[in-house]
Parts: structure tokens; sequence; C-alpha cells
């Protein structure tokens, strides 16, 4: 089938989404131009200054100017956008040229870049600089308007701290008080201007992104009775969600909850016997027809209703007893989690209306620890497919057909050893090896296909922290060093 992209070769750039949207509105389809000539099948993404942005199966999202697309499409365009007005802003799939929080603007692990380079030669891509200074700790990074926001141990305090995302030179940094080696990375909320990080003990702190200047905090402990499920501490990244702030304290009375995100004030609190915190990341689900957060926590996957904080189910399967990491993947009505350890495992949930605003869960498939497990490396889905670094302590790349559980390759231990952390951009998988290998796979479910690999410029301990891919470069945060690399074509 050929292309749209004939009619333009534009990546996207700046904020291209105008309006929200509803789930119905981002099924995939096939757009036609004007002329009848050409064609691609892409999920609507937005419509801003006159141009349509859609994203196609391989992740990569490309605009079209509205004018140019065919009257029907143009008129579906217009009726799913009034439709889109009346849509909570929360339902929307961003196209940024921000990476505000944690597996970027839509928490999918998935980057708009366009035009980056399908092969790396033997020493990798360029060096575009490399800078030091970000403490200890596995934090990955944020961006926000030329700025780049981490958190790190320095001088015996964990800090806040934002650089340059031009160079990595300070901007500024905030002490937030003693404690261990932070895990959380911080959550940028544009429209107001915020940042919010979270300590391993659960010090989650406001602060002004312009000069670091403390706004609000609040203690999972001595506010909700916070309690993580093991030893490692908290290391969600907060989820914002219009005025509110999403995070999970984890305790019978406070395992979720939605705070004013200006000033901290609890807005609900969710209940949950025995309900201790994961170290995954909420995000947003309409299954079943309604508004919920949805994450991973000590006792499995929980979805939580967002108009007031109702738990609506809880699915313990896949939960290990050890450590519940990995952020689940949302798309439509279904539910992708899956955890590391031995008593681990994988599961697809489909979620359906119980009621009013009520909704339940039925298991497609469970896949035991054996067959697919994600340690903490992040899972992707592009289109059908869900691609993964599987087995506990271990990356080896994996592609599995979502609607059915098919495994359709695994190749083995792939170009690095050790958990596998993964982003997905332009068409290619994004897998940092614990071991400080970096490599570039083709996201696609015909086969596996190494497209080159390197060893990052240092080794710091274990090679954990998320890479993030934005603005043609590659960013790698090795605890108190940051590195970006150039990977634009």
């Amino acid at each position: 089938m050929k292309r749209l992209l004939l009619l333009m070769g534009l990546a996207v750039s700046g904020w291209a989404l105008g309006t929200s949207f509803d789930l119905a509105t981002a099924e995939e389809r096939t757009w036609r131009d004007a002329s009848g000539q050409y064609s691609v099948d892409a999920e609507f993404q937005g419509l801003a200054e006159g141009q349509v942005s859609l994203r196609k199966t391989t992740g990569e999202v490309i605009q079209i100017p509205l004018k140019k697309l065919s009257e029907a499409d143009r008129r579906w365009v217009a009726r799913n956008r009034r439709k889109s007005v009346a849509a909570t802003p929360s339902g929307a799939q961003l196209v940024s040229k921000d990476w505000p929080r944690w597996r970027g603007p839509n928490g999918d692990g998935i980057s708009s870049e366009t035009g980056l380079l399908d092969t790396w030669e033997d020493d990798g891509p360029p060096i575009a600089w490399s800078s030091n200074g970000l403490g200890k700790g596995y934090s990955s990074i944020a961006i926000h308007d030329g700025k780049i926001f981490t958190m790190g141990k320095k001088s015996g305090a964990v800090t806040l701290i934002c650089v340059s995302a031009q160079n990595g030179s300070p901007i500024w940094e905030t002490a937030l008080g003693s404690g261990k080696d932070p895990n959380c990375t911080p959550t940028v909320d544009p429209e107001s201007g915020l940042v919010f990080g979270l300590t391993i003990e659960g010090q989650l702190v406001c602060l002004s992104c312009d000069d670091g200047k403390e706004i609000w905090r609040k203690d999972y402990a001595s506010d909700f009775g916070g309690e993580m499920m093991s030893m490692w501490g908290y290391s969600e990244s907060p989820l914002v969600d219009g005025d509110r702030l999403i995070c999970t304290p984890g305790s019978s009375r406070g395992v979720m909850a939605a705070l004013d995100k200006k000033t901290g004030k609890v807005l609900w609190t969710t209940s949950m016997a025995g309900g201790k915190a994961g170290y995954a990341s909420p995000v947003i689900s309409h299954g079943g027809g309604v508004k919920q957060y949805v994450t991973l926590m000590g006792k499995g996957l929980i979805g939580v209703r967002a108009s007031d904080g109702q738990m609506l189910w809880n699915y313990p399967r896949i939960a290990n007893n050890t450590a519940n990491v990995p952020t689940p993947i949302i798309h439509g009505d279904l539910v992708f989690g899956s955890s590391g350890y031995g008593d681990g495992g994988s599961a697809l949930l489909r979620l359906s209306s119980a009621g009013r605003n009520q909704v339940r869960f039925s298991e497609v498939y469970y896949k035991s620890n054996n067959e697919v497990q994600n340690h903490h490396g992040g899972m992707i889905r592009i289109g059908d497919h869900v691609y993964m670094g599987h087995g506990h302590n271990n990356g080896f790349p994996l592609c599995m057909h979502l609607p059915t559980g098919r495994v359709e390759w695994a190749p083995g231990r792939g170009a690095g050893s050790g958990s596998a952390a993964v982003v997905a951009a332009d068409g290619h998988l994004y897998f940092r090896y614990e071991d400080a290998v970096m490599a570039l796979i083709e996201a696609s479910p015909k086969g596996y296909k190494l497209k080159g690999r390197f060893r990052i410029k240092s080794r710091n301990g274990k090679s954990w922290a998320h890479p993030v891919v934005l603005d043609g470069k590659l960013f790698l945060r090795d605890k108190d060093e940051l590195h970006c690399y150039d990977i634009s074509g």
C-alpha cells in the first residue's frame, strides 16, 4: 500500500494535539489523500493548526495537512473532533516534543521521533555531549522546555536536579532531605509549571520547574499509613491527570490517592485490605466504559475509578511476593501486565461494564513465569504486538502477539546480558542492557533483526535507568553521568 508519506516528510514538532479525544477515535483506520492515489493505516492522534497527526502501527507519528486528506477523512476528523470536546483531556494521546514523565508523554515508552538512524556503526552513534553531577540512583529523566529533570543522591541529600537539555549544564537543584539513592523519574506538568519527585522513603515533593522552589510535600507514611511491599522503597513516578496528581502510597486506607496538583490537598483515597505499594506507575484506562487508574501493586493489578477512588477490580495472579515492577499496558478494553521473580508471570485481561460506573475483568490468557515475564525493563505495545526483555534478571528479546499470547520470536540472549530497559521510536526498539550494552532492534513481528549495538560510554554499576529518545537524541543516565547520543538520520 502506497503511503501518505509522499505528501510530506515532516517530523512531528511541538504540541501537535490541540484537543483531547476518546478511545473510539483512536482505532486504526485507512486514511486517503484527496487524489485517492495514496493511503496509510494509522490511528488518529489529534488536529492542530491545520495538521492531522496520525500514529502508524510501527509507532511512528506523521502529520498530514487536513486540506490534503480525502473529503470522507475530513468529515471523519470534523465529526470526531466535535465528539472529543466533551472527552476528558486524560483520554488524549499526546504528540509532544517533550518527554515530561516516566515512559514519555503517553506513558507507553514510545517516542514520536522520526528520521532517526536505522542502523548503528560498531562504535555506536556519535556522542553529542556528556555531563556529570547527577549523583547516585537509578532515576531516568524527564524533559520539558529545554530542561532535563532527574533525581540523585548528592552530598548526603536526595536531590531533584534540573540541567540543560542542550549540554547538560546545571540550572538548579533542590535538596529534598536525607534518604537512600532515589529511583523515581520526576513528573513534569507543563500546564502548571510544576515538577513532582518521590524519595525512596515516600516523601512526595512538588517544586517549581523554573527555580526548584518547594511548593508542597506529602509523607506517604505519616499522611496515608503507606508501606512498600518489600525493602527497595518507593520508586513510582506519579501521574498528572488534569488538575490531579495520582499516586500510590500503599496502605489499607490509601493504596492509591488523588491530590490537588497545585496544593497537595487530598481529594480521595482508595481502600484495599493489605494494599501495599508496588514499584509500577499508574496509567489511565477507559476499559469497560469507565475512566480508571490502573497499576501493579503488591497484590497484583488493580483498577481504581477516577471519579471517586472506588476500587473497581483486582487481579492477583501475576503478582510475585518480592517486587512487582512493570507498568501495565493499556489498549482499549485490554490490560496487559507482567512481573518477574520465580512466582510472577504475564496475563491479558479484558475489562467490561458491570453496571453503572462498575467494571469487571475476564482473563483472556495467563503465561507462567517460564513462558513470558518482564522483570523491570518495561514493555512496549506497537499495533497488536508487545515487545519486551523476557526473563527474571534477563532481557531476552521477545515479541508476542497481544490478542492471543502467541510468541512471534524469541532469539535467546540477544546483544547484551542482564535485564533490559526498552523504549521505541521510528519503527525500532532501543534495548539498554544491564551490562551497559545498547542495542537497536527492528520493531517487527516478522523476525528478530539486530540493527546495531554499542557499549555505553560509562558503566557506573548496573545500567538500569531507562533510555529516552527525543529531538534526534538518545539520552542515557548512568548514575552521576548523563550521555547524549546523536541518532538523527
